[in-house]
């Protein structure tokens, strides 16, 4: 019995600490591509699609907040993958 329960605690600081290890990496909302989009948790073709189409008309992102704007996108669909987005300067040429 303990050693089943010393395996269970084992086994989930493992999985634990390979999700921090093995976390995705920031995605910049501006260069994103169709298919980093829809890696975020909450984004399906249809958001990513909207975000991509938003970023046409409108421009860059200047914060994460703005992604707001885009339909299909508020508050409790951004909390679920905020903490995966950034939004960097232009690169200077």
């Amino acid at each position: 019995m303990l050693k089943k329960l010393w395996m269970t605690v084992f086994v989930g600081f493992f999985f634990l600490s390979a999700n921090s290890i093995f976390a995705a990496e920031m995605i910049d909302i501006n260069t994103a591509t169709q298919t980093q989009l829809e890696t975020l948790q909450g984004v399906g073709p249809a958001t990513a699609t909207a975000i991509l189409e938003y970023r046409e008309q409108v421009g860059r992102f200047n914060t994460v907040d703005e992604i707001m704007n885009v339909k299909g996108i508020g508050d409790k669909k951004l909390a679920k993958f905020s903490d995966q987005i950034v939004v960097t300067e232009p690169k200077k040429e």
